[in-house]
C-alpha cells in the first residue's frame, strides 16, 4: 500500500472543518449529508470539498449535476482518513 502523503495529512489535521469532513466521508456522500453529520454550514462544507478536490483528496462522482453532487474520497484521501481513524 502506498504511503500516506504526510503534507496532506498535516494540512487536513490543521483545520477542524477539514478534519470533520474527512472523518464523515466514510462512503460517497452528498454535501447536505456532510452538513448534517458535521453540523457545519453548507457553504463551509462546499469550501472544504473544493479544497479537497484541488489537492486530489476527493472526487465528484456526478460532476454534470448542478445540485445533489456526490463526493467520494480518492485513494489518497482514503489513506489520510485511515490514518486519522487509526489515531482516534
Amino acid at each position: 500500500m502506498p504511503k500516506v502523503e504526510w503534507e496532506d495529512y498535516s494540512w487536513v489535521m490543521r483545520g477542524s472543518q477539514r478534519r470533520k469532513v474527512m472523518k464523515a466521508l466514510n462512503k460517497p456522500k452528498l454535501p447536505t449529508e456532510l452538513k448534517a453529520e458535521t453540523k457545519m454550514s453548507l457553504t463551509n462544507v462546499s469550501k472544504v470539498l473544493k479544497s479537497f478536490e484541488k489537492r486530489g483528496l476527493v472526487k465528484c462522482l456526478t460532476p454534470h449535476l448542478k445540485t445533489g453532487k456526490i463526493y467520494e474520497l480518492t485513494e489518497r484521501g482514503k489513506k489520510i482518513r485511515k490514518e486519522m481513524v487509526r489515531e482516534g
